[in-house]
Protein backbone atom coordinates (compact mmCIF):
# COMPACT_ATOMS: atom_id res chain seq x y z
CA UNK A 1 0.00 0.00 0.00
CA UNK A 2 1.45 3.24 -1.33
CA UNK A 3 0.76 6.52 0.92
CA UNK A 4 -1.18 8.99 -1.77
CA UNK A 5 0.19 12.52 -1.98
CA UNK A 6 -3.88 13.41 -2.80
CA UNK A 7 -4.84 12.36 0.75
CA UNK A 8 -2.97 15.22 2.42
CA UNK A 9 -4.52 17.46 -0.10
CA UNK A 10 -8.40 16.26 0.68
CA UNK A 11 -7.73 16.39 4.32
CA UNK A 12 -6.67 20.06 3.90
CA UNK A 13 -9.83 20.43 1.73
CA UNK A 14 -11.89 19.26 4.18
CA UNK A 15 -10.14 21.39 7.03
CA UNK A 16 -11.00 24.77 5.34
CA UNK A 17 -13.87 23.71 3.09
CA UNK A 18 -17.63 22.59 3.48
CA UNK A 19 -17.54 20.02 0.62
CA UNK A 20 -14.25 18.98 -1.41
CA UNK A 21 -14.91 16.75 -5.18
CA UNK A 22 -12.17 14.20 -5.52
CA UNK A 23 -11.88 13.67 -9.75
CA UNK A 24 -10.04 10.76 -11.13
CA UNK A 25 -10.98 7.80 -13.91
CA UNK A 26 -12.12 4.61 -12.13
CA UNK A 27 -9.69 2.41 -10.32
CA UNK A 28 -7.37 5.20 -9.67
CA UNK A 29 -8.08 4.48 -5.89
CA UNK A 30 -10.58 7.69 -4.58
CA UNK A 31 -12.56 4.65 -3.04
CA UNK A 32 -9.72 3.56 -1.30
CA UNK A 33 -8.39 7.24 0.16
CA UNK A 34 -12.05 7.94 1.15
CA UNK A 35 -12.28 4.69 3.51
CA UNK A 36 -8.91 5.36 4.97
CA UNK A 37 -10.21 8.67 5.76
CA UNK A 38 -13.36 7.81 7.24
CA UNK A 39 -11.57 5.57 9.71
CA UNK A 40 -10.15 8.91 11.00
CA UNK A 41 -13.68 10.40 12.26
CA UNK A 42 -17.08 9.69 12.64
CA UNK A 43 -18.59 8.96 8.47
CA UNK A 44 -21.06 7.31 6.21
CA UNK A 45 -20.08 6.04 2.69
CA UNK A 46 -22.80 5.15 0.51
CA UNK A 47 -21.84 3.97 -3.34
CA UNK A 48 -24.75 5.55 -5.67
CA UNK A 49 -23.86 2.73 -8.03
CA UNK A 50 -25.50 0.28 -5.86
CA UNK A 51 -29.35 0.27 -5.89
CA UNK A 52 -29.48 0.30 -2.09
CA UNK A 53 -27.21 2.93 -1.40
CA UNK A 54 -29.33 5.35 -3.84
CA UNK A 55 -33.01 3.77 -1.83
CA UNK A 56 -31.19 5.62 0.87
CA UNK A 57 -31.85 8.98 -0.59
CA UNK A 58 -34.88 8.72 -2.30
CA UNK A 59 -35.78 11.17 0.30
CA UNK A 60 -31.88 12.89 0.64
CA UNK A 61 -32.94 15.51 2.81
CA UNK A 62 -34.22 13.03 5.79
CA UNK A 63 -31.61 10.98 6.01
CA UNK A 64 -28.94 13.68 5.36
CA UNK A 65 -30.29 16.02 8.51
CA UNK A 66 -29.62 12.38 10.43
CA UNK A 67 -25.23 12.75 9.64
CA UNK A 68 -24.95 16.30 10.84
CA UNK A 69 -21.62 15.97 12.45
CA UNK A 70 -20.36 13.43 10.66
CA UNK A 71 -18.22 13.13 7.24
CA UNK A 72 -21.05 12.47 4.36
CA UNK A 73 -19.27 10.01 1.55
CA UNK A 74 -20.82 9.74 -1.61
CA UNK A 75 -19.31 7.56 -4.37
CA UNK A 76 -20.24 7.89 -7.92
CA UNK A 77 -22.16 11.28 -7.11
CA UNK A 78 -22.42 11.91 -10.93
CA UNK A 79 -25.29 9.14 -10.66
CA UNK A 80 -27.39 11.40 -8.48
CA UNK A 81 -27.18 14.58 -10.32
CA UNK A 82 -30.66 16.07 -8.54
CA UNK A 83 -28.62 15.98 -5.16
CA UNK A 84 -26.75 18.77 -5.45
CA UNK A 85 -29.49 21.03 -4.87
CA UNK A 86 -29.91 19.30 -1.42
CA UNK A 87 -26.15 19.49 -0.75
CA UNK A 88 -26.12 23.14 -0.86
CA UNK A 89 -29.47 23.97 1.52
CA UNK A 90 -27.14 21.02 4.04
CA UNK A 91 -24.12 23.14 3.79
CA UNK A 92 -25.82 25.96 4.36
CA UNK A 93 -27.88 24.17 7.06
CA UNK A 94 -24.75 22.76 9.03
CA UNK A 95 -23.08 25.89 8.91
CA UNK A 96 -25.87 27.63 10.56
CA UNK A 97 -25.72 24.99 13.70
CA UNK A 98 -21.42 25.42 13.54
CA UNK A 99 -20.40 22.62 11.44
CA UNK A 100 -18.74 24.78 8.62
CA UNK A 101 -16.21 22.21 7.53
CA UNK A 102 -15.73 18.81 6.88
CA UNK A 103 -18.97 17.72 5.82
CA UNK A 104 -19.25 16.79 2.23
CA UNK A 105 -16.59 14.22 0.19
CA UNK A 106 -17.79 13.82 -3.12
CA UNK A 107 -16.41 10.92 -5.51
CA UNK A 108 -16.47 10.87 -9.38
CA UNK A 109 -14.99 9.40 -12.66
CA UNK A 110 -16.73 11.98 -14.80
CA UNK A 111 -14.96 15.42 -14.53
CA UNK A 112 -17.04 17.89 -16.95
CA UNK A 113 -20.43 16.37 -15.52
CA UNK A 114 -19.49 16.87 -12.03
CA UNK A 115 -18.27 20.52 -12.38
CA UNK A 116 -20.88 21.67 -14.31
CA UNK A 117 -23.59 19.94 -11.83
CA UNK A 118 -21.50 21.64 -8.53
CA UNK A 119 -20.31 24.70 -10.03
CA UNK A 120 -24.12 25.91 -10.51
CA UNK A 121 -25.56 24.55 -7.34
CA UNK A 122 -22.13 24.85 -4.76
CA UNK A 123 -20.15 28.05 -5.63
CA UNK A 124 -18.00 28.94 -3.14
CA UNK A 125 -18.42 25.96 -0.97
CA UNK A 126 -16.45 23.28 -1.95
CA UNK A 127 -12.66 22.41 -3.32
CA UNK A 128 -11.99 20.56 -6.44
CA UNK A 129 -9.18 17.99 -6.44
CA UNK A 130 -7.59 15.70 -9.36
CA UNK A 131 -7.19 12.55 -8.04
CA UNK A 132 -4.13 10.94 -10.81
CA UNK A 133 -2.83 7.13 -10.75
CA UNK A 134 0.59 6.40 -8.82
CA UNK A 135 3.29 8.80 -9.25
CA UNK A 136 6.84 8.48 -9.10
CA UNK A 137 7.47 10.11 -5.85
CA UNK A 138 4.77 7.73 -4.19
CA UNK A 139 6.18 4.43 -5.42
CA UNK A 140 9.91 5.47 -5.26
CA UNK A 141 12.52 5.88 -8.23
CA UNK A 142 13.69 2.33 -7.68
CA UNK A 143 10.23 1.21 -9.46
CA UNK A 144 10.45 3.91 -12.57
CA UNK A 145 10.50 1.24 -15.38
CA UNK A 146 7.70 -0.83 -13.47
CA UNK A 147 5.23 2.09 -13.34
CA UNK A 148 6.50 3.52 -16.91
CA UNK A 149 5.37 0.05 -18.24
CA UNK A 150 2.78 -0.60 -16.02
CA UNK A 151 1.27 2.73 -15.45
CA UNK A 152 -0.39 3.87 -12.16
CA UNK A 153 -3.66 2.56 -11.80
CA UNK A 154 -2.70 0.74 -8.16
CA UNK A 155 -4.18 -3.06 -8.84
CA UNK A 156 -2.01 -2.93 -12.34
CA UNK A 157 0.89 -1.19 -11.11
CA UNK A 158 0.93 -3.72 -8.00
CA UNK A 159 0.65 -7.00 -10.10
CA UNK A 160 2.40 -10.11 -9.35
CA UNK A 161 3.42 -10.03 -12.80
CA UNK A 162 4.08 -7.84 -16.11
CA UNK A 163 1.11 -10.52 -18.09
CA UNK A 164 -1.10 -9.95 -14.62
CA UNK A 165 -0.61 -6.19 -15.33
CA UNK A 166 -1.73 -6.55 -18.77
CA UNK A 167 -4.63 -8.66 -18.57
CA UNK A 168 -5.97 -6.13 -15.88
CA UNK A 169 -5.14 -3.63 -18.25
CA UNK A 170 -7.67 -5.41 -20.56
CA UNK A 171 -9.54 -5.98 -18.35
CA UNK A 172 -9.85 -1.99 -17.64
CA UNK A 173 -10.16 -1.19 -20.85
CA UNK A 174 -13.17 -3.58 -21.98
CA UNK A 175 -15.21 -2.72 -18.58
CA UNK A 176 -14.84 1.27 -19.94
CA UNK A 177 -15.40 0.61 -23.23
CA UNK A 178 -18.41 -1.70 -22.93
CA UNK A 179 -19.81 -0.44 -19.37
CA UNK A 180 -18.80 2.44 -17.85
CA UNK A 181 -19.29 4.97 -20.73
CA UNK A 182 -22.26 3.61 -22.32
CA UNK A 183 -23.93 3.88 -18.54
CA UNK A 184 -23.06 7.66 -18.96
CA UNK A 185 -24.80 8.14 -21.64
CA UNK A 186 -22.76 8.36 -24.97
CA UNK A 187 -23.99 5.64 -27.95
CA UNK A 188 -21.03 4.75 -29.18
CA UNK A 189 -20.02 1.25 -30.47
CA UNK A 190 -16.99 -0.13 -28.47
CA UNK A 191 -14.66 -1.27 -31.35
CA UNK A 192 -15.06 2.37 -32.93
CA UNK A 193 -13.85 3.56 -29.82
CA UNK A 194 -11.15 1.03 -29.17
CA UNK A 195 -10.10 1.87 -32.21
CA UNK A 196 -10.10 5.63 -31.90
CA UNK A 197 -7.93 5.02 -28.34
CA UNK A 198 -5.28 3.26 -30.05
CA UNK A 199 -5.04 5.68 -32.90
CA UNK A 200 -4.45 8.09 -29.82
CA UNK A 201 -1.88 5.65 -28.24
CA UNK A 202 -0.26 5.42 -31.99
CA UNK A 203 0.31 8.80 -32.35
CA UNK A 204 0.83 9.59 -28.24
CA UNK A 205 2.46 13.07 -28.18
CA UNK A 206 1.49 13.91 -31.74
CA UNK A 207 -0.40 17.24 -32.96
CA UNK A 208 -4.39 16.43 -32.98
CA UNK A 209 -4.83 15.58 -36.41
CA UNK A 210 -8.97 15.45 -36.26
CA UNK A 211 -8.86 15.11 -40.52
CA UNK A 212 -6.69 12.00 -40.45
CA UNK A 213 -8.63 10.56 -37.01
CA UNK A 214 -11.66 11.12 -39.31
CA UNK A 215 -10.62 9.39 -42.41
CA UNK A 216 -9.13 6.51 -40.27
CA UNK A 217 -12.26 5.98 -38.42
CA UNK A 218 -15.05 6.47 -41.40
CA UNK A 219 -16.74 9.51 -39.35
CA UNK A 220 -16.83 13.44 -38.94
CA UNK A 221 -14.51 15.64 -37.93
CA UNK A 222 -17.46 16.59 -35.50
CA UNK A 223 -17.70 13.02 -34.60
CA UNK A 224 -13.62 12.93 -33.68
CA UNK A 225 -14.04 16.01 -31.44
CA UNK A 226 -16.93 14.34 -28.97
CA UNK A 227 -14.99 11.13 -28.87
CA UNK A 228 -12.04 12.82 -27.68
CA UNK A 229 -13.86 15.40 -25.12
CA UNK A 230 -15.39 12.31 -23.41
CA UNK A 231 -12.10 10.68 -23.27
CA UNK A 232 -10.57 13.83 -21.79
CA UNK A 233 -13.91 14.33 -19.34
CA UNK A 234 -13.10 10.95 -18.26
CA UNK A 235 -9.36 12.35 -17.49
CA UNK A 236 -8.49 9.63 -19.78
CA UNK A 237 -6.75 11.56 -22.40
CA UNK A 238 -5.25 14.54 -22.04
CA UNK A 239 -5.02 17.54 -24.37
CA UNK A 240 -2.25 20.08 -24.38
CA UNK A 241 -2.78 23.19 -25.15
CA UNK A 242 0.03 25.64 -27.41
CA UNK A 243 1.91 28.19 -25.26
CA UNK A 244 -0.55 31.14 -27.25
CA UNK A 245 1.21 34.87 -25.81
CA UNK A 246 3.80 35.25 -28.76
CA UNK A 247 1.92 37.95 -31.38
CA UNK A 248 5.06 38.10 -33.09
CA UNK A 249 5.62 34.37 -33.88
CA UNK A 250 3.99 31.74 -36.00
CA UNK A 251 3.01 29.56 -33.38
CA UNK A 252 1.65 26.08 -33.66
CA UNK A 253 -2.31 26.39 -32.45
CA UNK A 254 -3.38 22.16 -32.75
CA UNK A 255 -3.03 20.88 -29.08
CA UNK A 256 -1.10 18.03 -28.34
CA UNK A 257 -2.87 14.37 -27.68
CA UNK A 258 -1.52 12.33 -24.88
CA UNK A 259 -3.18 8.73 -23.77
CA UNK A 260 -2.25 10.03 -19.87
CA UNK A 261 -1.54 6.74 -18.41
CA UNK A 262 1.40 5.09 -19.98
CA UNK A 263 0.27 1.71 -18.85
CA UNK A 264 -2.86 1.99 -20.75
CA UNK A 265 -0.62 3.43 -24.13
CA UNK A 266 1.54 0.25 -23.54
CA UNK A 267 -1.79 -2.13 -23.38
CA UNK A 268 -3.68 -0.75 -26.30
CA UNK A 269 -0.40 -1.33 -28.21
CA UNK A 270 -0.28 -4.91 -26.93
CA UNK A 271 3.18 -3.73 -25.64
CA UNK A 272 3.48 -6.10 -22.31
CA UNK A 273 7.60 -5.77 -21.50
CA UNK A 274 9.84 -2.91 -21.57
CA UNK A 275 11.79 -4.49 -24.01
CA UNK A 276 9.00 -4.32 -26.90
CA UNK A 277 7.79 -1.11 -25.53
CA UNK A 278 11.91 0.49 -26.03
CA UNK A 279 11.82 -1.72 -29.37
CA UNK A 280 8.28 0.34 -30.45
CA UNK A 281 8.25 3.85 -32.42
CA UNK A 282 6.27 5.03 -29.33
CA UNK A 283 8.66 4.54 -26.60
CA UNK A 284 9.48 8.93 -27.14
CA UNK A 285 5.90 9.54 -27.09
CA UNK A 286 5.16 7.36 -24.33
CA UNK A 287 8.39 8.38 -22.07
CA UNK A 288 7.49 12.17 -22.88
CA UNK A 289 3.90 12.23 -21.46
CA UNK A 290 4.58 9.67 -18.35
CA UNK A 291 6.95 12.50 -17.53
CA UNK A 292 4.54 14.52 -18.60
CA UNK A 293 1.71 13.81 -15.74
CA UNK A 294 4.07 13.48 -13.38
CA UNK A 295 5.48 16.97 -13.71
CA UNK A 296 2.19 18.36 -13.94
CA UNK A 297 0.97 16.37 -10.54
CA UNK A 298 3.84 17.78 -8.91
CA UNK A 299 3.55 21.49 -9.66
CA UNK A 300 1.81 23.82 -7.04
CA UNK A 301 -2.03 24.09 -7.38
CA UNK A 302 -2.70 26.37 -10.08
CA UNK A 303 -0.21 25.86 -12.27
CA UNK A 304 -1.01 25.69 -16.22
CA UNK A 305 0.83 23.31 -18.70
CA UNK A 306 1.39 24.12 -22.36
CA UNK A 307 3.67 23.51 -24.84
CA UNK A 308 5.67 25.66 -27.49
CA UNK A 309 6.41 25.30 -30.82
CA UNK A 310 6.81 27.90 -34.15
CA UNK A 311 7.07 27.22 -37.52
CA UNK A 312 10.40 28.12 -37.14
CA UNK A 313 10.96 25.09 -35.28
CA UNK A 314 11.89 27.01 -31.77
CA UNK A 315 10.19 24.14 -29.38
CA UNK A 316 9.54 23.08 -25.69
CA UNK A 317 7.99 19.89 -24.82
CA UNK A 318 6.59 21.37 -21.45
CA UNK A 319 6.04 25.08 -20.30
CA UNK A 320 4.57 25.49 -16.47
CA UNK A 321 3.05 28.45 -15.85
CA UNK A 322 3.17 28.24 -12.03
CA UNK A 323 1.23 30.46 -9.38
CA UNK A 324 2.48 33.88 -9.76
CA UNK A 325 3.35 33.59 -13.51
CA UNK A 326 6.62 32.11 -12.96
CA UNK A 327 7.39 30.43 -16.24
CA UNK A 328 9.47 27.12 -16.56
CA UNK A 329 10.96 25.33 -19.77
CA UNK A 330 10.91 21.59 -19.85
CA UNK A 331 12.51 19.36 -22.73
CA UNK A 332 12.17 15.83 -21.83
CA UNK A 333 14.56 13.24 -23.70
CA UNK A 334 14.61 8.90 -23.21
CA UNK A 335 18.61 9.30 -24.38
CA UNK A 336 21.22 9.29 -21.58
CA UNK A 337 23.64 11.68 -23.55
CA UNK A 338 21.91 14.44 -22.42
CA UNK A 339 21.71 17.06 -25.04
CA UNK A 340 19.35 19.88 -26.41
CA UNK A 341 18.97 21.52 -30.25
CA UNK A 342 19.00 25.44 -31.25
CA UNK A 343 15.52 25.63 -30.89
CA UNK A 344 15.05 24.40 -27.36
CA UNK A 345 17.52 27.63 -26.49
CA UNK A 346 15.05 29.89 -29.13
CA UNK A 347 11.96 28.94 -27.55
CA UNK A 348 13.24 29.67 -24.07
CA UNK A 349 13.93 33.31 -24.91
CA UNK A 350 10.88 33.22 -26.84
CA UNK A 351 8.94 32.62 -23.60
CA UNK A 352 11.33 34.43 -21.37
CA UNK A 353 11.24 31.40 -19.32
CA UNK A 354 12.81 31.80 -15.60
CA UNK A 355 13.69 28.26 -15.33
CA UNK A 356 14.91 25.77 -18.07
CA UNK A 357 15.54 21.88 -17.61
CA UNK A 358 16.34 19.05 -19.23
CA UNK A 359 14.33 15.69 -17.76
CA UNK A 360 16.09 12.30 -19.55
CA UNK A 361 16.42 9.11 -18.55
CA UNK A 362 20.23 9.31 -17.29
CA UNK A 363 20.63 8.75 -12.95
CA UNK A 364 22.63 12.28 -12.08
CA UNK A 365 22.04 15.51 -12.65
CA UNK A 366 24.74 16.68 -14.74
CA UNK A 367 25.17 20.15 -16.71
CA UNK A 368 23.94 20.73 -20.20
CA UNK A 369 25.57 23.74 -21.29
CA UNK A 370 24.10 27.53 -21.31
CA UNK A 371 22.71 27.20 -17.55
CA UNK A 372 21.08 24.17 -18.31
CA UNK A 373 20.89 21.05 -16.16
CA UNK A 374 19.63 17.99 -16.88
CA UNK A 375 18.40 15.59 -14.33
CA UNK A 376 16.05 12.32 -13.74
CA UNK A 377 12.96 12.42 -13.51
CA UNK A 378 12.72 12.17 -10.03
CA UNK A 379 14.89 15.12 -9.43
CA UNK A 380 12.69 17.29 -11.31
CA UNK A 381 9.60 15.76 -9.47
CA UNK A 382 11.06 16.58 -6.06
CA UNK A 383 12.15 20.55 -7.31
CA UNK A 384 8.56 21.09 -8.29
CA UNK A 385 7.53 19.76 -5.22
CA UNK A 386 9.49 21.80 -3.47
CA UNK A 387 7.91 24.92 -4.48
Amino acid sequence: MYQRRTSQTVLSALESQAAAVLLGPRQVGKTTLALELAERRPSVYLDLERDADRQILTEPDLYLDEQVGKLVILDEVQQMPDLFKNLRGQIDMRRRRGFRTGQFLLLGSASNVLLHQSAESLAGRVRYIEMPPLLLDEVGQERLNDLWLRGGFPDSFQADSDRSSMDWREDFLRTYLERDIPALGPRIPATTLRRFWTMLAHTQGGLLNAAALAEGLGVSGQTVGRYLDLLVDLMLVRRLQPWYENAGKRLVKSPKVFVRDSGLVHALLSLGSMESVLGHPVVGGSWEGFCIENLIAAAPTGTAPFFYRTSAGAELDLVLRLPGDEIWAIEIKRTTAPKVSRGFHLAVEDIRADRKLLVYAGEREVPAGEGLRAMPLATAVGQLRDL
